[in-house]
């Protein structure tokens, strides 16, 4: 950026390019406290909220959090590398490891909640499934992630409750591999998937169930899992801590 360029911008966004940059020189370490408003206010003789801003700014882009009481740290979390074909791989979950996994390597990811039952289809979910019935019901699988001791990611999926009624996949614990493991027992491997990605500003109850800072926005990764037949068999709509992922495709030309 040039001098000119910087010159226009507001003195909270140039207070907060000095701080990012002081962050990725190292100057403030992972865990360490950022300088609070007075400082910011003596230093650079602004008002309190132009300081305010400034530390927001790096709040809002997941460099730091604010601590009740204690002020403004360096945000010690590594961003989640999500390698969106691999961890899909039949060679996974065909083998009972669990496709998060690929996302959490040696770190120690939890699933602090779990929730299933039998609902009514959504219009647009009986719609993807091809449940033409009225009336239609799924087996509704809702569960929250958690990587060192962080939540990031909310995971709803969707499945015919005709098709998995009696099974592991209608129970908390689906077993090795999980759900697309009990899939193929029943001659439904999902062989293809889709996922389409989009991104807004989240919810009340989602910012609260991710614990999400001010300005945070999510990622949202609706996945379609289809068989063989190229029938739709499972839809995951995932909420996913913007400030925590890396999404990454292969692809070959």
């Amino acid at each position: 950026m040039s001098g000119g360029d910087a010159g226009r911008q507001p003195k909270y966004q140039r207070i907060a390019a000095q701080l990012r940059a002081a962050v990725e020189a190292g100057e403030y370490g992972p865990g360490e406290r950022l300088p609070g408003e007075n400082d910011l206010m003596v230093e650079h003789g602004v008002a309190r909220m132009t300081a305010r801003q400034a530390l927001g700014v790096l709040q809002t882009e997941g460099i730091a959090e604010a601590r009740k009481g204690a002020g403004v740290f360096v945000r010690d979390f590594k961003p989640i590398r999500r390698r969106g074909l691999e961890r899909l791989a039949h060679a996974r979950w065909g083998e009972g490891r669990s496709i998060w996994a690929t996302d959490a390597g040696d770190r120690e990811l939890v699933v602090d909640s779990v929730e299933v039952g039998e609902e009514d289809a959504p219009a647009a979910i009986a719609g993807v499934l091809g449940l033409s019935d009225e009336g239609a019901r799924v087996c509704v699988r809702r569960r929250r992630y958690v990587l060192d001791g962080k939540p990031v990611l909310l995971a709803t999926s969707y499945l015919s409750a005709e098709l998995v009624v009696g099974t592991r996949i209608a129970q908390p614990d689906t077993g090795p591999g999980g759900m697309y493991a009990r899939l193929e027992e029943l001659g439904r491997r999902p062989v293809r998937f889709r996922e389409e990605i989009r991104s807004r500003m989240p919810s009340a109850d989602e910012a609260d169930r991710l614990a999400l800072s001010s300005g945070v926005p999510v990622v949202l990764v609706v996945r379609t899992a289809f068989d063989a037949a190229g029938v739709p068999v499972e839809v995951n709509d995932m909420v996913l801590d913007a400030a925590s992922y890396i999404l990454e495709y292969d692809f070959e030309g």
